[in-house]
């Protein structure tokens, strides 16, 4: 039963109260593998006073319980308390959730399979010919097989060679042609391990197995990179590859083919689906640290082979053991990113700035200088001129105007996610002009007419305070486009949440409300 479930959860937060405490707050998630945790008890003694505890396995067992009895998993919770044991219980599908991190208040999820559109899926396609040749890479893997041998004194051992009907077969199961030069070198080794013992022949990465491969493409979904939720994702930028449109501006695509390994959860791929000015078959590192776009590395599989047989020639390599590893040439590109404040020489790469907590306001002008800039971020940071962002092709806006006027972003054709703060009231109607504006947070702004919001016809995510939310709601002008929708206000609970989550059109009429109390603990 819940009631019994519930029980261990408020001894807990019971039992690592302070000295002098009121009540108590807990906000959580929990099933689904894991929990987390938020809330705190009153009075605060500081700042953020005492956090409550995080009791995972009480936590765990109460998810369970819910997950039999109504079906959700994972859940959210809110559980108050007081000294003398009183509890109350507030539970839903995770539909609703209390936001964390540096944000507050609770998101509604109104569309779960809904995803933001990579910007790289509306790139041109690439209409060059391969760059690979299958006979050079087949020479030039023998060639830097045995010199590998040689300056390791011994003979590589690999794996016996793939049949061409394994190869077909691979291929089919993929979708996709693996490239010439790609195939050529899975007729000499079906990768380069034996067992659980790689050689890293390919950047100092493991050359995965034909059936790993194709594994490794399913178990990724055909490309699909990880959600990390809309608190997150709504203004997410994906950066472009140096040399620029040679890759996708992608997390993830069904035509990476991750044929190599670093096992740290990155990966070099095969790239079958080039943007405008690359080559079908080149190389490319995604995975776990590439969310924010892949990095370009050869033009074909033949001539990363060359570029390697160049590095052992220069003695650009580290012998460890039974092991070498290549140490590939410094990038002379410029920085993609910058943390702080606008340099004195804007570097041309930059895609990426936060300017943080600037002392006066910001000049934007010398952004001009960064053509590819994509994510524009200032951080308790003023401007008083976004006229600067008009040519530039940013996506991701975070600023605070100190006056309210909006014109200078009318019609910008990149725009796909503004963060807006605002030192006079704000005119929201010239964003109705912008085409791919997807993510809107307003919440920190003075807002003349939140109803405008209802003529953004793309936009799928939406930030604002309850007072905000109400003028909306009362006039019945929420965006029917949203997929997702934030209530910023710090203190609204569980129950004001579930309230707006309804307005918005979502049927919380099974909700879980609990009473009671745990005799025998007190404060």
């Amino acid at each position: 039963m819940v009631e019994q479930a519930v029980r261990p959860v408020v001894e807990a937060i019971l039992a690592q109260a302070p000295q002098g405490w009121t009540d108590a707050v807990m906000y959580a998630r929990a099933g689904g593998g894991g929990t987390s945790v938020t809330g705190g008890y009153s009075p605060r003694s500081g700042p953020w006073g005492p956090s409550v505890p995080n009791p995972y396995q009480e936590l765990m067992a109460l998810a369970e319980t819910l997950r039999k009895d109504r079906g959700w998993e994972p859940v959210s919770l809110e559980i108050r308390c007081e000294p003398s044991g009183a509890y109350r219980l507030t539970a839903f599908r995770d539909a609703v959730a209390r936001v964390s991190g540096g944000m507050s208040g609770w998101e509604a999820v109104l569309d779960a399979d809904y995803r933001l559109p990579q910007p790289g899926l509306r790139q041109e396609a690439g209409t060059a010919p391969p760059a690979g040749d299958p006979e050079l890479a087949v020479s030039r893997f023998h060639t830097y097989v045995s010199r590998r041998a040689a300056l390791l004194g011994r003979r590589l051992e690999l794996p016996p060679p793939a049949t061409a009907a394994e190869l077909d077969e691979a291929e089919r199961r993929l979708g996709r042609r693996l490239p010439a030069d790609l195939r050529a070198l899975y007729l000499i080794a079906d990768g380069d391990g034996i067992g659980y013992e790689h050689h890293y022949l390919f950047s100092n990465c493991a050359w995965l197995s034909l059936k790993s491969l194709v594994a490794e493409h399913t178990e990724w979904q055909a490309g699909e990179r990880p959600w990390y939720g809309w608190d997150l994702e709504w203004e997410a930028v994906v950066f472009d590859t140096t040399p620029a449109e040679t890759v996708r501006r992608c997390g993830g695509h069904p035509g990476w083919l991750r044929f190599a390994t670093s096992e740290d959860g990155n990966f070099l791929a095969v790239d079958t689906a080039p943007a405008r000015l690359g080559h079908p078959g080149q190389i490319i590192r995604t995975g776990r640290d590439y969310d924010d776009g892949p990095a370009y590395v050869a033009d074909s599989v033949t001539s990363l082979l060359g570029h390697q047989l160049d590095l052992l020639e220069r003695g650009a390599y580290e012998i460890h053991g039974d092991h070498l590893s290549l140490h590939p040439r410094d990038s002379d590109s410029g920085p993609r990113q910058i943390i702080g404040a606008v340099p004195d020489e804007v570097p041309p790469t930059l895609q990426a700035i936060h300017i943080n907590n600037a002392p006066g306001p910001v000049d934007l002008a010398p952004l001009a200088a960064a053509p590819h800039l994509r994510r524009l971020h200032l951080n308790r940071s003023t401007t008083t001129d976004l006229t600067p962002v008009r040519d530039l092709p940013v996506e991701s806006l975070r600023v605070t105007l100190a006056h309210g006027d909006l014109t200078a972003l009318a019609d910008h054709p990149h725009l796909a996610a503004l963060d807006l703060t605002t030192g006079a009231p704000a005119d929201l109607r010239p964003l109705r002009t912008i085409p791919h504006l997807r993510g809107l947070d307003v919440s920190e702004a003075d807002v003349l007419d939140p109803t405008v919001v209802a003529d953004l016809a793309e936009l799928r995510y939406l930030a604002l305070t309850g007072r905000q939310w109400t003028a909306v709601l009362d006039e019945g002008k929420a965006p029917a486009t949203l997929a997702a929708a934030h209530l910023t206000d710090t203190e609204a609970t569980f129950d004001d949440a579930l309230a707006w989550a309804a307005r918005l059109g979502m049927d919380t009429e099974d909700a879980l409300r609990m009473t009671g109390t745990v005799a025998g603990v007190g404060g």
